[in-house]
Formats: C-alpha cells, sequence, structure tokens
C-alpha cells in the first residue's frame, strides 16, 4: 500500500482526520502541557520511519545534500537522538515511550524486503559509474569539483537486523534514554521500552501486539490516549484494529512545502554578491586545501566549521499532522452505510471497520503483489468502497468476524461473501483497462505530436537518448548554474558552482533512466483492455501456454493468494500465524481471477523466526556481503557456493505496461529455507562472541527512574530473592506499575554502572527485560467505559465520489459491443496507413540506431542488464500502429472526426465511462457540428455525447498513433466528455487542448 497514494486519498477523502500538530520551538524542556489542551499518555515510535531520513536525509537541493549526509554511524545516531527529541517536544506523553525497531521479519515480508534492498543496489552501482564518468570528463575539462565524501553509511542496506550497524545503534540508544531519564524532567516519570532489532517482528507489529495484549488485562484503563509515530500507510489500518478510540497517528506532513528552506549552496552562491559574504564564503572553504590528498579532504569536511556560511541543521525539519483515529471511525461509520441490506440486519461499526481493513488489502500491502485491477490513484479503494456497499445485501452480510480469530474452521472470514465481493468487483476491470490504455495512448500521442510541432521530422525526440550532457556550454538543467561559464574570480565560489551543476545533472540522469516511457523501452505485451489480455497476462507472466494450463495456473495463484489474503487479515488482528508462509509468484491475480475462492482450504504451520544471519542472507545482495561476518561472504560470492544462485549480479526487471522502473517487478528467484539453513547452520560455529550476540534473540528492556514505585519493588523483590539468576522474574500489573502489565527480568549484561546484583542501577535507572503479558484473545471491539471523543463529522461531510473509469476526459475505447467475449479476435491489420507507417519505420529505426550508439559508448554506465531494452520498438513491434480505415487523429487537435470508409451512423460506439444502456449508434457531435461549436452549446454540462477522435492527414492521408496498449480496432474510441479537469480551451485559436 503505496504511503503518499493512501494517505493522500484518505487525508482529501476524509479531511477532518487531519490535524496540524502544534510545537513549542521556544520551550526547551517539554515538560509543559500539548499546547492545545489535548493530552496523550502513551507514545510508540516506529523506529524506522526515524532512521531511513536520519541515514539519508532528504533535501530539495543536491548539493545540500551532498554536504549535509552523515559519513559515520555516530553522525546518524546524532540525528536519530535530536529527531526522537523533537517528537518528544510535540508529543509530550505522560506515561509511556515504547521505541520499536524493525527485527527479524516473517518470510511473506522478506520478499518485499529482498526486492526493495537488490533494486536499491542495483541503482546505486549504476549512478555510481555515472558520477565516476562525470568527474572524469570534468577532471579533462579542468573543472574542479569538491571531492568524494569517505562514509561509512554509504549502503542503506545495512538498516537490516544483524549488522553492525543496528547492533551499535541499540548500544547507543539504550545510552541515550538512560541520559534522557536522568537528565530530562520530561522523561523523569516515563517508563520507556525499547524493542531493539534482535527481538523478531516488524517494529509497528511488536508495538500493536503489546497494545491490544494490555488491553485485555485486567485494570486497563479504556481511555488511554495512544499515539504511534511513523510514516507506513499500515500504521492507519493497524490502529483500527485495535479497536482503541482513543488513537492518533503522528507523520510528517509529506503533502506539505516547507517554504522555509535555506541551503547551504544557495548561500554560498548568493555571497558572491558582496566583498563582505565573499570574505566569509572564503573563510569557511579555505579549510579545504584542494591539492591534499582525497581522504585528508574528506577528514576536513567532516569537521567544518561553517558558521560564517550560514550552517544549517541535519535535518530538514518538515510539519507534523496528527491523523486522530476517532474522527475517522466516525466517518467510516457514514460512509460505508449501505440501505441496501438484509432482512433483520442490525449494524455494528466495528464489524464495519473491520471489513474496510480487509477490503483495503485488494488495493495493496507489503505481503502479496499487486493485483493488476486496482490502483489507488485510480480510486481503486472508492471502487471498492462503491462494490462494498452496492453489493452488501447480495453478500449476506459482514466478510470477516474477528471475534472468531481463534476459530480452528476458519470462522474469522466468509470466503463465500469474499468471493461473490471481489467477483463483482471484477466486473469493472474491462472499463479500467480500457481507460488505462486510453491514457496511455493519449500520453504516447502528445509526445507524438510534440515531436512534429518541434522537429518537424519526429525522429530527434521520440525516444531520447539518455545522456547528462549536451554540446559542450550546455548542461542538463536550466535552473543551475553551467560549469562551462568563465571562471569567478573566487574560485572556490566555481568550485561550489561546479559541484552543483555535476549534481544535477547526475538527478537529471537518474530522472531519464527511470521514465521507460520516454527511453525507448516502450513495452505492452499484455495490453490490457484489448480481446485475448487474459490469456496473454498468463502466458508472459506465469508461462502458461494453452487454455488448460492457464486455468490450472488460475486456480494455484487464486488459492496461493487466497492464502495470503488470510494471513494479512490474522496478521493485523492477531499477530503472526506463520513464520514461513509467503506467496510464491511474482504477479498477482486479477479480481475476474477468484471464481473458485469460496473452496480453498485455509493452514497455516506457525513455524519460526529467522535468526538475524540468516535473514541478511534471505535479503541482501552480493554487493552488500559487507554487512555480514566474514565467514558468510564466501556463500554470496564464490563458485563453490551451493546457494549462489540466491545472488544474482544481475536480474530482469519487468516493465512491460509501466511508465517508471521504479513500478517494475523484480525477478529474483525465492529463498529456498532448507537449502539456506543447511548451508548457514556450519558456519555459526565459526562468529565471535559479538557477532553471536548480534544473532541472537533477545527480549525487551524496560527502562524507569529508580526512584519511582515501580522500580523501587523491582529492586527489592530481587534483592529478596538473594542470588540473581536470568531465569528469575517478577509479574507486573497495573496495580503495581500503574498503567502496564507483563513480565520483568533482571538484565545480567551490565550497560552502565551496575550494582552487584547486576540490575543495570547507576543510582539513576533501572533497566531490566521485559515480556509482555501472557497470550490472551484480542477483543476486536471498542471497550466498555470508554469516552467517545466528541467529533462534528456528519452526513454532509461524505461526499460522493464518481469512480475513476466513469469519470470523462480521458478517450475510452472498446472493440466490442457489451457482452461480447473478452477473447474474441479483431483484424490486427487495422491501425496505419500506408504512409504513416513509413513514418514510424523511420522513427524507430533512427531512434534504435542512435540508442543503441550510446549504449555501446556508454555501457558501463547504463542501466545494469538493460543493454536489450534501450531499443524503440519497430513498427511491428508496437501493436496497434497499423491502418486504421475507420478514425483519424491529430496531435495538435485540428480538424473533425472523420470516417473514411464508413458511415459514422452505423458505427457502434461503445463509451467504457457509460453504463452499457447508455450505449448509442448516433453518430458524434463532432460529425455533425464540426470542430469548434461545443464551447457555444446550451447547458454543455448536462449533455452526454460520444466524440470520435481528433484527425489530422499527412500527404493527405488520415493517420493515427496508438501504443503497444492499443487493440487493432481501436479506430473506434471516443474522447470522453471535453469539460473534464483534464481539458481546457485555448481561445487564441479556439482549439481544446489535454494536460
Amino acid at each position: 500500500m503505496g504511503v503518499p497514494s493512501f494517505y493522500r486519498w484518505l487525508a482529501n477523502k476524509y479531511p477532518k482526520i487531519v490535524v496540524n500538530a502544534l510545537e513549542k520551538t521556544e520551550e526547551k524542556d517539554g515538560t509543559q502541557p500539548y499546547p492545545d489542551d489535548l493530552e496523550f499518555d502513551n507514545l510508540y515510535l516506529d523506529m524506522n520511519g526515524i532512521i531511513h531520513p536520519c541515514f539519508h536525509p532528504e533535501h530539495d537541493d543536491v548539493l545540500t545534500k551532498y554536504l549535509n549526509t552523515p559519513g559515520t554511524y555516530e553522525e546518524v545516531f546524532s540525528n536519530i537522538f535530536e529527531y526522537i527529541d523533537r517528537i518528544m517536544m510535540i508529543v509530550r506523553p505522560k506515561k509511556l515511550l515504547y521505541l520499536a525497531i524493525d527485527g527479524v521479519a516473517p518470510r511473506a515480508k522478506m520478499n518485499q524486503q529482498r526486492t526493495r534492498r537488490f533494486r536499491n543496489a542495483k541503482d546505486q552501482e549504476t549512478l555510481r559509474k555515472e558520477e565516476d564518468r562525470l568527474r572524469r570528463q570534468y577532471e579533462v575539462e579542468g573543472k574542479d569539483v569538491l571531492p568524494k565524501q569517505d562514509s561509512d553509511v554509504t549502503d542503506s542496506n545495512i538498516i537490516t537486523p544483524g549488522t553492525t550497524f543496528m547492533f551499535e545503534l541499540s548500544k547507543q540508544l539504550q545510552t541515550y534514554i538512560h541520559l534522557r531519564i536522568s537528565k530530562n524532567d520530561a522523561w523523569k516519570h516515563m517508563k520507556v521500552i525499547l524493542s531493539d532489532a534482535n527481538a523478531p517482528g516488524e517494529g509497528e507489529h511488536k508495538i500493536m501486539s503489546f497494545i491490544r495484549l494490555q488491553r485485555t488485562c485486567p485494570g486497563y484503563d479504556p481511555n488511554t490516549h495512544h499515539v504511534l509515530y511513523g510514516l507506513d500507510a499500515d500504521l492507519i489500518m493497524l490502529a483500527l484494529a485495535t479497536h482503541e478510540v482513543h488513537f492518533s497517528i503522528l507523520r510528517e506532513n509529506v503533502l506539505a512545502e516547507d517554504k522555509s528552506k535555506t541551503s547551504r549552496s544557495s548561500v554560498l552562491l548568493q555571497a558572491g554578491n558582496s566583498k563582505t559574504n565573499v570574505v566569509k564564503c572564503r573563510g569557511w572553504f579555505k579549510q579545504f586545501d584542494l591539492n591534499r590528498d582525497k581522504v585528508d579532504i574528506s577528514q576536513q569536511m567532516n569537521s567544518l566549521d561553517i558558521s560564517a556560511a550560514g550552517k544549517p541543521k541535519w535535518l530538514v525539519k518538515k510539519p507534523h499532522q496528527f491523523l486522530h483515529v476517532w474522527i475517522l471511525r466516525e466517518y467510516l461509520n457514514l460512509d460505508l452505510r449501505s440501505t441496501n441490506v438484509p432482512e433483520k440486519f442490525e449494524y455494528d461499526i466495528e464489524r464495519l471497520i473491520d471489513d474496510f481493513i480487509f477490503i483495503c488489502f485488494f488495493g495493496g500491502n507489503d505481503f502479496l503483489p499487486h493485483m493488476p485491477t486496482l490502483e489507488i490513484h485510480e480510486g481503486g479503494i472508492d471502487l471498492l468502497i462503491h462494490v462494498y456497499k452496492q453489493e452488501f445485501k447480495n453478500l449476506g452480510g459482514y466478510l470477516v468476524n474477528m471475534e472468531k480469530v481463534y476459530d480452528k474452521k476458519g470462522g474469522y472470514i466468509k470466503l463465500k461473501r469474499v468471493e461473490k465481493f471481489i467477483l463483482a468487483v471484477g466486473a469493472y476491470e474491462d472499463q479500467i483497462f480500457k481507460k488505462r490504455s486510453a491514457i496511455r495512448e493519449s500520453k504516447l500521442r502528445r509526445m507524438l505530436s510534440e515531436v512534429e510541432d518541434e522537429s518537424g521530422n519526429g525522429e530527434e525526440e521520440l525516444f531520447p537518448v539518455i545522456s547528462t550532457h549536451n554540446q559542450k556550454g550546455s548542461s542538463v538543467g536550466s535552473d543551475v548554474c553551467s560549469p562551462y561559464i568563465e571562471k569567478s574570480p573566487d574560485h572556490d565560489v566555481q568550485i561550489i558552482e561546479n559541484t552543483k551543476t555535476l549534481k544535477e545533472q547526475l538527478k537529471s540522469y537518474n530522472r531519464e533512466i527511470s521514465d521507460v516511457f520516454r527511453n525507448g523501452l516502450l513495452s505492452d505485451m499484455v495490453k490490457l483492455g484489448t480481446p485475448g489480455w487474459r490469456k496473454r497476462y498468463y502466458k508472459y507472466k506465469f508461462s502458461a501456454e494453452t487454455d488448460a494450463d492457464v486455468e490450472k495456473m488460475r486456480k494455484e495463484v487464486v488459492e496461493k493468494y487466497t492464502e495470503g489474503l488470510c494471513w494479512v487479515l490474522l496478521y493485523y488482528f492477531s499477530g503472526v500465524v506463520s513464520w514461513t508462509w509467503f506467496y510464491p509468484f511474482h504477479y498477482g491475480p486479477f479480481a475476474s481471477d477468484f471464481k473458485g475462492l469460496s473452496s480453498t482450504k485455509v493452514m497455516f504451520q506457525r513455524g519460526s523466526p529467522f535468526k538475524p544471519f540468516d535473514q541478511l542472507m534471505s535479503v541482501l545482495p552480493p554487493t552488500s556481503a559487507h554487512a555480514l561476518p566474514p565467514p558468510y561472504w564466501s556463500l554470496m560470492t564464490t563458485d563453490d557456493s551451493n546457494i549462489l544462485d540466491f545472488y544474482p549480479n544481475d536480474f530482469d526487471v519487468d516493465t512491460d505496461g509501466k511508465k517508471f522502473l521504479w513500478q517494475g517487478i523484480c525477478k529474483l528467484p525465492f529463498i529456498d529455507e532448507e537449502r539456506l539453513l543447511a548451508s548457514t547452520k556450519m558456519i555459526e560455529k565459526e562468529l565471535t562472541e559479538e557477532e553471536a550476540q548480534r544473532n541472537a534473540e533477545n527480549a525487551d528492556k524496560l527502562f524507569l527512574h529508580s526512584s519511582e514505585n515501580l522500580a523501587l519493588q523491582i529492586i527489592s523483590s530481587f534483592n529478596n530473592e538473594g542470588s540473581i539468576e536470568q531465569k528469575s522474574y517478577m509479574k507486573v500489573y497495573t496495580g503495581l506499575s500503574g498503567d502496564i502489565n507483563g513480565f520483568v527480568y533482571p538484565n545480567l549484561e551490565p550497560k552502565y554502572v551496575c550494582d552487584s546484583k547486576g540490575l543495570g542501577n547507576d543510582h539513576d535507572v533501572l533497566c531490566v527485560y521485559y515480556d509482555p503479558p501472557c497470550f490472551s484473545i484480542h477483543i476486536p471491539r471498542v471497550l466498555e467505559g470508554t469516552d467517545i471523543p466528541y467529533s462534528d463529522v456528519s452526513e454532509s461531510d461524505i461526499k460522493e465520489v464518481r469512480l475513476w473509469h466513469e469519470s470523462h476526459g480521458y478517450p475510452v475505447r472498446s472493440n466490442r459491443s457489451h457482452g461480447q467475449p473478452e477473447e474474441d479476435k479483431i483484424d490486427p491489420s487495422v491501425g496505419f496507413t500506408s504512409g504513416w507507417r513509413g513514418r514510424v519505420d523511420e522513427i524507430a529505426s533512427s531512434s534504435q540506431s542512435r540508442i543503441q550508439e550510446r549504449h555501446l559508448r556508454h555501457e558501463n554506465h547504463s542501466y545494469p542488464n538493460r543493454s536489450n531494452s534501450f531499443v524503440c520498438r519497430s513498427y511491428e513491434q508496437v501493436q496497434g500502429a497499423q491502418r486504421s480505415p475507420t478514425i483519424g487523429w491529430s496531435g495538435r487537435g485540428r480538424g473533425r472526426g472523420h470516417d473514411a470508409t464508413l458511415n459514422s451512423q452505423s458505427t457502434s460506439r461503445y463509451d467504457a465511462t457509460r453504463t452499457p444502456k447508455e450505449q448509442t449508434n448516433s453518430p458524434s457531435w463532432w460529425d455533425t457540428h464540426g470542430r469548434g461549436a461545443r464551447r457555444n452549446w446550451p447547458n454543455y454540462e448536462n449533455r452526454s455525447t460520444n466524440y470520435n477522435a481528433r484527425t489530422s492527414t499527412v500527404n493527405g492521408q488520415f493517420w493515427a498513433v496508438r501504443s503497444e496498449s492499443s487493440s487493432s480496432n481501436q479506430g473506434r474510441g471516443q474522447w470522453g466528455d471535453a469539460q473534464s479537469k483534464n481539458a481546457s480551451v485555448d481561445a487564441s485559436n479556439h482549439r481544446w487542448q489535454r494536460y
């Protein structure tokens, strides 16, 4: 579930759930209450949402990012501590701070982790080679730039359990917590729990497990106000799943722009405007000796004093927002209610919320591959809600019943109802795919139109060659200083300018290679929305050739995907049901493929989590082998390794039908657990003592001030036992602790100045191991005694949303009347006139030769394993680029629709944005009225009309251009409602333009 997409969708649909967080910057200790009279009891930090931005801070200015990126572990740790301090100042919790770092994840999550890390390594290697090439070019041209910085934190893959970085982070966090409790009054009366990377489980799920168990214990206060900080979208779903009303999500406001940013590079470049500033700038910059060894320079950079130049903070401070779950619950209670319900049916808001969580799994999650049917930015969640409400009576009621989460017969999910639901969603697939295909075609046409307008022959920029530099004297990125300008009198400033230009060129190169749509990587083998798309999907994605193979594979994929849906549902409501289960395919099924879902028998084996080093072996690429102890390296890199096939140096990325490389599917081999563990078992004997500690499983740690009542009780209890052993424990309950339940054990591994009993107590802080309460069944409803906060959400706040595939503004094409079988074949000879066919071949041939030449010249810095992909498709390869006797098109939007061979009144037109009953055989408005009259049509907004595609001529012939996603008979499409938000009128020449 994409974070920006889902969060943006939720905030736009239910705007009252989000409020800006208030922050008192002038206060230093954080002892005052929250400024808005809203008090929070417990603060939970999903630490990986803090570690990553502190490891590689985001800056819009490339030079600022270059100079501000940490180079050592200590600098990263300092960023993390500063980040936590700021969150504490915003929330000001009264009772508990819980810090949870991702530990070993279930196998279902490892596939995604493996893909991310391999992709990251591949991308970084590509950029490294390009930067080296640029630096060599600058050196030849005599342009000085700042040197590369030596860094211990260049590989973000070390943010994985078991690495030295994570082990050191745990120790540093313990020191940080100790100092804050002993020195800061705001921390003195709080309990702090640290669950580090040696405690298995994802950070957010460890937090949710803690909350679920606490609320089942006697004495729990149902009005405890929880705040969870993190960046993942699933935190919202997890918070809803607790059924805790007093719950808020805190996160950075990623939708807001920080207008107050001032980059270091801008300060330095502006310094040249006055002699005084130049002196200040040079005073800082002269701390470099550019003629010295690069290592020495790097060491100098790490200790610069740039106060004269206006040194910025390491981290850009973004504004934060609270998302209040109790308001979201009110929205969902109103929005999900259906008027079409079974007889004698009573609404239950808790089950309604559980159903919402479940249906959102179809929109995306971290454990199953994306279904091709739904995209959040295309209103996928809106469609799921629409179908849920519309079909509620036919479904027979709710989809899940989480009160039966431990029912051995699977009573927690109604698979027959789920099957009806998802098949009802699948009924919209044709319309969704047709509109998606039409939009893709529209973009390609616009590209070709721009080429015609600018170059006149269409050969130069249709598929532009990837390059970070043009002719001498120009640079990529017009908004940066050119390295070719005459040198400034101040050579130091010139170096800054050159470095910024280099980094801008590298950034531009990264953007260019990521855009597969514009770089000759046009590929759409499946062609969703055209006849036969299902068969092609299973052929190209699952190697199913015959109809029998397709059906067999469909059943297997649906079975495994259904298992996955049940696994995710249980994971969200009760924790890990199986550590070893994972989805064994790279692709998901279509919504319309789920016929027979209800016959799936779901059984899970719980298994056990991997050890940290085994997880590292499962998710790291060979380039990150340094993160493992040396004995493991050979398993990833040498030819005699029994598992070398797990670690390909190169791999395919399937970008078929995608616009960007990052959307592609990494075709990595799945890890065979049995083979992996057999290979690593013997190596464990070679580990040092510290390495063995990194590979061990540890309990959480509880910190509290030694003057607190609970600390005194713990010390007294263990002292009375005499000899302290690890198996000694003490039960903690609400009456004793005031707010938490569980068990504590003595910490026999001294971290600070410890007393004779080994309790980790240096007179100020007590540190002990902590285990949560004994297992108990989660209560999926609001607890008795809960005070429901006021909410001003009403039915007037629920806005009716028009489904994406029904909205106008883009061409929506169809090749068959309603009810025609999807597999019906259409004549593939339709598409282009012969004159345009030669034109496409000419462009393709020219682009192909230039791209291949470019690739051969710079193959060392091209995107890995893309040598055969940077090729423009020839005319025969671009399906749909063929003759069309039915329709024409002009990229400039001139001319009216024209049927070259058929009477337009006899041509059946099907618009996927309208229901079948609304389809007509009447002539289009363009056929009747011609270009330009639309603007003067009375009550135009209330009319529903089909429009032919736009036309023009080449050498007197009508022509059209279509991408591979086009069908062979797509000349009969319509353009939809020109009054959409994507259309505007150019009053200067009286024509319609689309953006």
